[in-house]
């Protein structure tokens, strides 16, 4: 008999007036609320401008949202397209299914389109905003909590997590793999900060770091989850990712400091002081550039034109110089 337990709520939507407002889309919404707070912070803090990191979540948030999408519809595809189940509640994204895996991978892709548009290197912003993306998980893993889903195994110990019976789900005290990944994921935000300043970590490391911090924990994490999951080689499938993404991310971490140590001591260009430059260098030179010589009739006389009247008076005296000798003959 548990003497302490954690309860779960009754309903997972909260009515306001006539809009629901759904606990799963609120703790993702106020994640990434979160996520860009912090990630601004940092990216003023490293010398960049304020509001760019929000404005390139613009293109990452929505990519995010449709790979973490994807990558939970694919690996858990019997959900929707099997026999007795509907295909449209693949679109149903606010009754849970956001898989981290693909939320980070195709939103790296709507992040380099807006680093790209902005002239800012991809690695400097993921720097700043892994952190913030480490709180951001915490807080979304709440969601999970208003609709009872991915707990662990059965458990009587005093922070079980209540499950009432439903749809898949059998009534009972389990380990509430939600709030250990929470608190995991806050650690790790804290670790990235913490090396960051420690180490200086730059060009994209403080990013694989809390990719391999993360994988670390996702792997115990998800082992001990019983929700239903593809196996490999007798182990789930989030599991193996973990494991794989965590190598490649220690590799990055090591190679990238060999080719590139330090941190980029630019993060951001502002246009507006380069056009300004630009235009200070045009002023310098043609300041520079010789005068073009003005013409002055005190300077000397004007060039002769060639005119009749000019043909005429050097006819002239080509006369008078030839019946000069003549003259003299005669005197």
């Amino acid at each position: 008999m548990n003497l302490a337990s954690i309860p779960s709520p009754s309903t997972g939507v909260i009515e306001l007036g006539p809009i629901p407002l759904r606990g799963y889309a609120f703790c993702i919404i106020i994640g990434v609320f979160v996520a860009v707070w912090i990630g601004n912070k940092r990216w003023v803090a490293r010398g960049g401008k304020a509001g760019t990191v929000a404005d390139i979540a613009v293109w990452a948030v929505p990519f995010g949202l449709v790979g973490g999408r994807l990558y939970h519809v694919i690996t858990d595809y019997q959900l929707y397209f099997s026999e007795g189940q509907n295909w449209v509640d693949a679109f149903k994204i606010w009754e849970g299914g956001l898989g981290i895996w693909g939320a980070i991978a195709l939103g790296a892709v709507g992040a380099w389109i807006g680093c790209r548009r902005r002239g800012i290197p991809l690695p400097a912003w993921a720097d700043a905003l892994a952190p913030g993306i480490a709180v951001a998980q915490a807080i979304g893993r709440w969601g999970n909590w208003f609709n009872q889903e991915l707990y662990g195994r059965p458990t009587d110990l005093p922070w079980a997590l209540e499950i009432s019976e439903g749809p898949n789900r059998v009534a009972g005290t389990y380990h509430p793999t939600f709030l250990y990944e929470s608190l995991w994921c806050i650690g790790v935000a804290l670790l990235v900060i913490w090396a960051d300043r420690r180490f200086k970590l730059g060009h994209g490391r403080a990013f694989a770091l809390y990719v391999a911090a993360y994988c670390a924990g996702r792997a115990w994490i998800e082992y001990m989850r019983v929700d239903e999951a593809h196996h490999v080689l007798g182990l789930r499938l989030n599991v193996w990712t973990a494991i794989i993404v965590f190598a490649l991310a220690v590799a990055y971490i090591v190679i990238s400091a060999r080719l590139r140590p330090g941190r980029e001591e630019i993060v951001e260009q502002e246009k507006d002081d380069a056009a300004a430059g630009k235009a200070d260098e045009k002023d310098e030179k043609k300041s520079d550039a010789p005068d073009a010589p003005e013409a002055d009739a005190t300077d000397g006389d004007p060039p002769a034109k060639d005119t009749p009247e000019a043909g005429a008076d050097d006819s002239d005296r080509l006369k008078k110089k030839d019946s000069a000798p003549e003259a003299a003959d005669k005197s």
